[in-house]
């Protein structure tokens, strides 16, 4: 069993940046693939992106957030971190974090795909 705990949401204004951070437990973090979702109200739950485990950093973004968010990881430290930055009204919602032990080539962003969710934090980007 796999334990995911996320932190770092909250109000920011447009344009400001955030960091998110999950800490996983139970399991070797190093053999896992980590990603980001977001839900925003009235919609379904989107790919946001991910880090590949055993890649040697391979990481995924979803086009809208390409070049303005970041995903990395610190094995030693278990934890995952999502830099947001230009944060726009649009990135508003929850944003969950994920595990999975295996993900093959290619579906990085199908969220069945990931086993293990975090209970998610809340985002709100203000205009």
């Amino acid at each position: 069993q796999v334990q995911l705990v996320e932190s770092g949401g909250g109000l920011v204004q447009a344009g400001k940046s955030l960091r998110l951070s999950c800490a996983a437990s139970g399991r070797t973090f190093s053999s896992m693939t980590m990603g980001w979702f977001r839900q925003a109200p009235g919609r379904e739950r989107e790919f946001v992106a991910t880090t590949v485990a055993w890649s040697g950093g391979n990481t995924y973004y979803a086009d809208s957030v390409k070049g303005r968010f970041t995903i990395s990881r610190d094995n030693a430290k278990n934890t995952v971190y999502l830099e947001m930055n230009s944060l726009k009204p649009d990135d508003t919602a929850v944003y969950y974090c994920a595990a999975a032990i295996f993900v093959y080539s290619g579906t990085y962003a199908d969220d069945r795909k990931y086993t293990y969710w975090g209970q998610g934090t809340q985002v709100t980007v203000s205009s």
